[in-house]
């Protein structure tokens, strides 16, 4: 019998009418698909059913990686890697068309969804990505600016992806049970014409430096760390007493846009 590892935020879905409904978000037909930590199979096996293109599932824990194989060893449709997902090369392995779907262990979410957002080539060659957050971290993903939840997170990924849908999932649909409920997001790729940043580092400096000092007002923020800290705040209109929390995702880019052009200027 296997037992989860802890070290590995290994909760598996059990629950077939939440498998069903994370397959009924999208139709599969003819496309391909990434599976992020299929663990036991139980979402990559019901794909399989379907008339896909392929699936590639990357599973980090050995054991259940030569498992999935073994048991699908006649199914030419799907390829395994035993692998690290933050050190994997996903973005070599998407074709066109792909869904990138994925119960992410709770530990590492936040820096799987920042690897798929850090795509070299944009728009990237996936058109969805289905991923399943701990309840409170897609909280802070989808996050309306003002509220309590708003922060790094949701400015780093609203820059690049748009949420179409989310729902919640229950606890008790996993084993073993996690302490927190689940949440189903889905995003599509968004073309990002308007907003000129080169380097999403810089976003991730700017969030950081911003959300590092939140209580602060931003007038203190700014002239700490620009130069032209009085141009800035004419030019964006900025009210000097509102605090990081204040400000929406577009002024957050705005900002990168000129601390980009005064690096380089």
């Amino acid at each position: 019998m296997f037992r989860p590892k802890k070290s590995l935020g290994q909760n598996f879905l059990i629950d077939k009418n939440i498998v069903k409904k994370i397959l009924s978000i999208v139709d599969l037909k003819k496309k391909n698909i990434i599976e992020i930590g299929p663990g036991t199979g139980n979402l990559t096996n019901e794909i399989l059913k379907l008339d896909i293109n392929s699936i590639i599932a990357i599973e980090k824990d050995k054991k259940l990686s030569e498992e999935l194989e073994k048991n699908n060893i006649l199914n030419n449709k799907l390829k395994t890697y035993n692998e690290d997902i933050l050190k994997f090369d996903l973005e070599d392995k998407v074709k066109e068309n792909t869904v990138i779907i994925g119960n992410l262990p709770y530990n590492i979410s936040s820096q799987i969804l920042v690897k798929l957002i850090k795509f070299k080539i944009w728009p990237p060659k996936y058109k969805k990505l289905i991923l399943m957050f701990q309840k409170e971290v897609a909280e802070k993903i989808i996050a309306n600016y003002k509220s309590t939840a708003f922060g790094r997170l949701t400015i780093v990924t609203n820059w690049r992806l748009k949420a179409t849908d989310h729902f919640n999932i229950s606890r008790n649909c996993f084993f073993p049970k996690p302490k927190v409920d689940s949440t189903i997001l889905v995003f599509e790729p968004k073309k990002i014409d308007k907003i000129k940043i080169n380097k999403i580092e810089n976003l991730e400096y700017i969030t950081q430096i911003f959300f590092s000092n939140k209580r602060k007002m931003i007038n203190k923020v700014l002239k700490k760390n620009f130069k032209n800290s009085e141009q800035i705040l004419k030019k964006l209109k900025l009210d000097t007493t509102k605090r990081p929390s204040d400000l929406t995702c577009e002024t957050y880019y705005k900002l990168t846009e000129l601390y980009e052009q005064n690096k380089t200027s």
